[in-house]
């Protein structure tokens, strides 16, 4: 295979690189610069810079500033308290039907992070064998709006997990869910391609359409607490901040 210029740029990008909260500027960005695709380094950097320095209550808290919606899936928890975000790749099975979670892992892209839902916490519809399977085959996270198990090993897995409950018991490799199509879970619509963000404080979901504007609002909730913290370090009181006093 040979080699093109752009690849030999590509190599040289320091992808790491991350930027001060008052130096990130989100001018053009959307949710492909999630990932880096040759051609949006300062896209990709700007935002990965952001996300890494944020959490799932700021940019709940700005998305319920443009939607009046909190974007919370409240059920879901962290199993291994790991900060992540992507594009959902949705799926839907039944409890007892671990199988459709195998299939969504071969039909999912690199980087997206998969929500499956069940109909049922009676068995596990994943555990560390799909965890395993999951991360060699690119997939960011998993989030389970059902069962999981094989606890011992998720806790110490390198791969972000969030479900709603874990049981020891699994059901068997059917396959017969559905993939890639649109899900609803606690009234909230999600739909293939929106995003997700997942740490220990929750999980939140935004739909595509709004990213854009969720993240810049999200940037500026950052920039305001961190203008707060300052203020706090100097000497003064919250109540005084808020204007309370």
């Amino acid at each position: 295979m040979s080699i093109t210029p752009n690849d030999i740029l590509k190599r040289k990008k320091d992808l790491n690189k991350h930027l001060k909260i008052k130096d990130i500027n989100l001018n053009n960005i959307s949710i492909d610069d999630l990932k880096f695709n040759g051609n949006n380094y300062d896209e990709y950097i700007a935002l990965k810079s952001l996300l890494d320095s944020v959490n799932s209550c700021q940019i709940s808290d700005a998305y319920n500033e443009i939607s009046r919606r909190s974007g919370i899936i409240s059920g879901l928890k962290s199993i291994n308290n790991l900060k992540v975000w992507g594009k959902i790749f949705p799926c839907e099975t039944a409890f007892d039907d671990w199988g459709t979670s195998a299939l969504a892992i071969d039909e999912a892209c690199e980087g997206d992070v998969l929500f499956i839902k069940t109909d049922s916490c009676d068995a596990a519809v994943w555990g560390e064998l799909a965890s395993t399977s999951a991360m060699k085959n690119g997939i960011k996270a998993t989030a389970v709006y059902g069962s999981v198990r094989d606890m011992d090993a998720l806790y110490n897995l390198n791969y972000p997990l969030f479900s709603l409950d874990f049981v020891s018991n699994a059901g068997t490799a059917l396959g017969l869910g559905i993939l890639n199509q649109s899900i609803e879970i606690e009234d909230v619509e999600i739909h293939p391609g929106d995003f997700f963000f997942g740490d220990e404080s929750g999980v939140i979901t935004i739909p595509k359409e709004l990213f854009t504007q969720v993240m810049n609002t999200t940037l500026a909730i950052k920039i305001k607490e961190s203008n707060i913290i300052e203020a706090l370090n100097a000497g003064k009181t919250l109540a005084q901040i808020i204007g309370l006093k």
